[in-house]
């Protein structure tokens, strides 16, 4: 066809403005001519999409654009001479027109920028810049429409924005104004422009997806539509905000470009993010689900099977369980045969509870499987999926406390330099890694995209010279969650499983502690002057979430002081004992090594010093007279130090039922060493017992979660001090819930709210206890009164289930604790060789390997 195509340009070129106006003349009929333009416009447009000539021959194509250009031009002129009065006005031949100049312009053939120098310095000498001329043209033609422009709104916007996006600075400045124009049109026509704003923003995201659009485009956009608007005052403010809005959609649809196609989708993930936050913000639901799925299969592709749950439930929390249809198209299998807002739901649904069963976030497939379970009950009335998905609920459950979840390492990583792009550029994340991740594998894989980033050793911000530098530095370093621990888990009876999920997960806020040395340094004491530096990070949405990293939005710094790291380290030390005591209680198979280490860490003091270590420090009479503000932090860490001998007694308990024969003179080397220091902290500091651990060896071993309310032991040491003669105030008695509360079901859930009231309760959502002395299930308390009725004498006794002491009232884990009087000092324990502790470590070794 390539020589048919040939004959014809050679004819046009034998044209001249003469030949043209006698052809026009020629047809017999206005009906006529419109037919010969209307064909001949959509052969022209046919000619451009389809190139009949190789591409490398340039002078057959400049030539044919040349002779087209030429009759567009004509054939332009006859538009507005004929066809453009209100009587003889024809939309679809004008449109036809705009449509194919449009395409001319944007042929690959004109985009001379994709040539090599030489090539484009040639075509510009023999035949100029065609696009100019017809961008001129289009706009002309466009003003020329007077009322009528009101009827391309808003079928044009989107060839316009294709002409503007042509990367040629002076086609931009005289195009772009057209937008302005349109607005101006729709606006004196409804009083809105929303007609407009909608297809632009539409349009937008699939042109500069598509590659057309840089930053050149977004600062000229943004300069010359500002400036019309404050041109006219009724258009300055909604103005202003439409090209703010542009603005910001075209600088993400940007930066999302530049990493889309990169091998490491870890940026193009959190690009979309932006993008799927911004087109919510903006209530554009179908852009926003359309995004939600591209996360939704970045992440799916890389097996983050939790953050694709979580993606897709953005969706589900938009759907009812109502049979209208659905509002917005949607991507993938769902949306082919699932018309009905509830049919795509429960889909949805039935997906979510797979992916987050294959992430191990069993806690979160069991709100779902509630929420479905509810529908199926109450409202559908289909016991056979009811049956089903109960089943899968109970093995959820099942899978919590009988299957291995190591808790995720949480990593800050900061972008400093103006070498990153903006969404990274001189910001800190906070990203979770996946199950037994090491920092050096993370740290490489978050190296990879940018081989000329240099990682910052140390662990302070970076310095202006940093931030402002041309270059790249990536700071990375392990934080450990901040949250407190919820309130409804303190003190319960409550399996460890469960609330090492909740200590690891929904986490917001984030820590790291540097630790520096203030003042004199004190070489036989290194504690005297420990301070921290501890740094608390914010980040924008909890973790786990729709991505696995969030920008941090807050920090916070503040200097613990010796003292108060001292308390710290005591509270985490009871932790420990208290953990490793639940870990051995609630499977007696496993080795003993640990706990033996842990103990004889603490109890004796030629391992590791003891506490001594903090009387030396705090507890002398010159730091008292120097800190007297610290009095009350001197008594917490006393408490501290009291409580942990019934733990230590407890853990050295466990530890001789299953320490073996051959290391059992080390278990009595540790049992006499723990005689004396128990003697010693009962005397200097006071009797602290816990009834719970009576109860539990009485009952059925059980694995609880100990999460201690140490805030309250300050006031339990001012309290019971051993040398106060004054009575401690008598506890009342714990309320007992009723049978009513104890069996109400609750559907609630932290992902979608309130539920109906009287329906079943997750673990995850225990009702904080009404006392905060109720702090154990009614047959631990039940047992826990019985034992210490027992241990009463008469008198006390008569008081029914009321202890006597302030003990149970004071403990940090409501087990029932109380104070008793220091009991006499034992005999110091003998010395053991050195071998024993020999073959200890020799047992170890061969465990752990």
């Amino acid at each position: 066809q390539s020589h048919y195509v040939a004959c014809m340009a050679t004819i046009l070129s034998q044209m001249d403005k003469d030949h043209y106006s006698t052809y026009i003349q020629a047809f017999p009929s206005r009906p006529e001519l419109m037919d010969f333009l209307m064909e001949t416009f959509i052969l022209f447009k046919d000619l451009i999409g389809k190139t009949v000539y190789p591409g490398d021959w340039v002078v057959m194509n400049m030539v044919q654009n040349r002779e087209f250009l030429r009759a567009i031009n004509h054939f332009a002129t006859t538009l507005t001479e004929m066809f453009l009065s209100n009587s003889d006005f024809e939309l679809q031949l004008w449109n036809n027109y705009f449509h194919l100049a449009v395409a001319f312009l944007t042929q690959d053939s004109l985009q001379l920028e994709n040539f090599s120098p030489a090539k484009r310095n040639s075509i510009l000498a023999k035949y100029g810049d065609m696009r100019a001329t017809i961008g001129a043209s289009i706009r002309d033609m466009w003003y020329s429409l007077g009322q009528r422009k009101i009827e391309f709104i808003p079928g044009m916007v989107g060839p316009i924005l294709e002409m503007t996006l042509v990367p040629e600075l002076e086609l931009r400045k005289s195009t772009i104004p057209i937008f302005f124009d349109m607005m101006l049109c729709e606006h004196r026509l409804s009083g809105t422009f929303s007609r407009f704003e909608d297809e632009i923003l539409r349009r937008l995201d699939s042109e500069v997806e598509g590659g057309r659009g840089d930053e050149q485009y977004m600062q000229l956009f943004k300069s010359i539509l500002l400036s019309c608007c404050q041109s006219h005052p009724e258009l300055a403010k909604p103005g202003e905000d439409f090209v703010r809005l542009v603005s910001e959609l075209l600088e993400r649809l940007l930066d999302y470009r530049a990493v889309m196609n990169d091998e490491n989708k870890t940026y193009s993930m959190s690009c979309t993010v932006n993008l799927l936050n911004f087109y919510k913000e903006i209530d554009r639901q179908a852009m926003y689900i359309r995004y939600l799925y591209k996360l939704k299969d970045l992440h799916i592709s890389y097996e983050n099977y939790t953050e694709g749950a979580y993606t897709l439930l953005l969706h589900a929390r938009l759907l009812t369980w109502s049979e209208e249809s659905n509002a917005a198209p949607v991507p993938g299998p769902h949306g082919l045969h699932l018309h009905t807002q509830r049919q795509l739901k429960e889909a949805l649904y039935n997906q979510i509870i797979e992916y987050f069963d294959q992430g191990k976030m069993w806690e979160e497939a069991i709100h779902i499987c509630k929420e479905l379970a509810e529908q199926y009950e109450s409202h559908v009335f289909d016991y056979e999926m009811l049956s089903d998905i109960l089943q899968r609920e109970a093995k959820f459950y099942e899978k919590i406390l009988k299957v291995l979840r190591p808790s995720p390492d949480y990593f800050a990583v900061g972008y400093y330099g103006q070498g990153f792009p903006t969404f990274l550029r001189n910001k800190i994340f906070i990203y979770r890694g996946k199950e037994y991740e090491r920092r050096e594998d993370f740290e490489m894989q978050l190296l990879s995209p940018f081989p000329n980033a240099e990682k910052l050793k140390s662990t302070s911000p970076p310095g202006q010279d940093i931030t402002d530098s041309p270059g790249q530095y990536i700071q990375c370093f392990t934080v450990q969650p901040a949250e407190e621990a919820k309130v409804r888990l303190k003190g319960r009876s409550i399996p460890e499983q469960i609330t090492n999920f909740y200590k690891a997960n929904h986490i917001q806020r984030f820590s790291y502690s540097r630790p520096f040395k203030r003042g004199p340094s004190d070489p036989d004491n290194e504690f005297a002057n420990m301070w921290i530096e501890r740094t608390t990070f914010r980040t924008a949405y909890p973790l786990p979430g729709i991505l696995r990293w969030f920008v941090v939005t807050s920090t916070e710094t503040i200097i613990i002081s010796p003292l108060e790291n001292a308390i710290e380290t005591m509270m985490k030390t009871n932790e420990k004992i208290m953990s490793e005591i639940n870990r051995h209680q609630n499977d007696p198979s496993l080795p003993i090594n640990p706990l033996s280490m842990l103990l004889n860490g603490i109890v004796d003091p030629a391992v590791m010093g003891g506490f001594t270590k903090y009387e030396k420090a705090f507890f002398q009479e010159l730091y008292m007279q120097e800190h007297p503000e610290d009095a009350g932090k001197i008594e917490k860490l006393k408490d501290l130090i009291a409580w942990q001998i019934p733990l230590l007694a407890e853990g050295i308990r466990i530890h001789g039922q299953k320490v073996p024969e051959d290391l059992r003179p080390f278990h009595e080397r540790m049992e006499q060493c723990f005689e004396q220091l128990r003697a010693k902290v009962e005397a200097e500091y006071g009797v602290r017992e816990m009834m719970f651990f009576e109860d539990r060896r009485s009952g059925r071993p059980r694995s609880i979660a100990w999460v201690p309310d140490w805030d309250r032991l300050s006031h339990a040491g001012a309290r019971q001090s051993p040398h106060s003669t004054e009575a401690p105030p008598t506890p009342k008695a714990a309320r007992r819930p009723s049978e009513s509360e104890e069996r109400r079901e609750s559907r609630a859930s932290a992902i979608f709210g309130s539920r109906r009231q009287d329906a079943r309760q997750s673990i995850s959502e225990l009702p904080e206890p009404k006392d905060e002395k109720w702090r154990l299930s009614c047959t631990v308390s039940e047992s826990s009164q019985s034992i210490d009725r027992k241990q009463r004498p008469p008198s006390q006794a008569a008081a029914g289930a009321q202890p006597s002491t302030a003990g149970s009232s004071l403990s940090p884990t409501g087990f029932g604790g109380r104070v008793k009087s220091a009991s006499k000092l034992p005999p110091l324990p003998r010395k053991f060789s050195p071998s024993v502790y020999e073959t200890f470590l020799e047992q170890s070794d061969a465990a752990a390997a």
